[in-house]
Formats: C-alpha cells, structure tokens, sequence
C-alpha cells in the first residue's frame, strides 16, 4: 500500500498561465522532484534511472493534465505525475486519441489510487 504523500494537494503553486504548455508543466513537475522519465514494458512502469519496474498496485498518480492540440489532433497529450511505492518520482507521458500508446493506457486502467488537482487561477 502507498503512504499519502501528495505535494500537488500541498499548495497549487501553478497559475493557469503556467501550465499552457506541456514543455512548462514539464519543467515545474521536475522541480518538485518528479525527474524520472517513465516507460511502459511488459506491463508494468519502467524507471530507467534506477533499472525498475513496478506494477500498477505500486504506483500512485499524484496528477494529470490534458493538452490538446490548436490544429492538429497529433499534438494531444497527457502528462501524468507519479510515484512509487519506494518513492520514485516522475512523468508518463502519453499521447491520446488516435495515437495513444494502448500498453500506457492499460496499466494506467489498472491504477487504482489516482489524483487530480485542479490548478487555482
């Protein structure tokens, strides 16, 4: 079981100017600590940083966000904020629509405790 821990219920610190951009959002969640670049294989989240792999019960969702694209549908993506149960911090991000990644969107199904935080403009 994953011990609360959730730094985007702390404080809001983005106002809606700052997460325009997915590359903006990118940046910010670094800076709280969210570094590593996740993958998905075999079914399960992969952390290159430190070579492991953890299951969906092993994994918290502290965030997401939604971008979509102006004029093109391509460009829609969504960013996730995650942590492990052993405290790994990063970023899945996944385009959606048409060319979503379906083993992302499987595991993602299979996560259980998920957050969202509304941004305070």
């Amino acid at each position: 079981m994953l011990v609360e821990n959730n730094e985007f219920d702390k404080e809001a610190e983005h106002s809606t100017e700052d997460m325009n951009t997915l590359s903006s959002l990118t940046t910010s969640a670094v800076k709280k600590g969210y570094a590593e670049n996740f993958t998905v294989k075999s079914g399960k989240l992969h952390a290159p940083a430190v070579d492991k792999y953890f299951g969906p019960q092993e994994v918290r969702i502290d965030n997401f966000y939604r971008f979509e694209g102006a004029s093109d549908p391509g460009d829609n993506a969504i960013l996730y904020c995650i942590v492990t149960q052993d405290g790994v911090k990063g970023m899945l991000i996944d385009s959606y629509g048409h060319g979503s990644n379906s083993a992302i969107g499987e595991f993602i199904k299979k996560v259980e405790e998920i957050h969202k935080v509304e941004a305070e403009g």
